[in-house]
């Protein structure tokens, strides 16, 4: 796993422990089956505000999955 915080020549690479990985990986997985049951939810909702925070809270969902997957590279 590389620390990415400044430009490549100071990239630093560190190893994290299985265990870690395992629970960061159910962690996406949760994320990932979260978003799928909530972006389901919309179909079922009238109110354009609520359709609106749902697409937000889908999309952060997506997105912590997707920086989650960044972090394990």
């Amino acid at each position: 796993m590389a620390v990415e915080d400044a430009g490549p020549d100071t990239r630093e690479d560190f190893k994290i422990s299985t265990r870690f990985r395992r629970l960061i990986e159910e962690r996406i997985e949760r994320l990932e089956l979260e978003a799928a049951s909530d972006e389901s939810q919309l179909a079922h909702l009238d109110n354009g505000d609520h359709i609106r925070r749902q697409k937000r809270l889908v999309a952060a969902q997506r997105a912590e999955a997707q920086r989650m997957r960044r972090l394990l590279e």
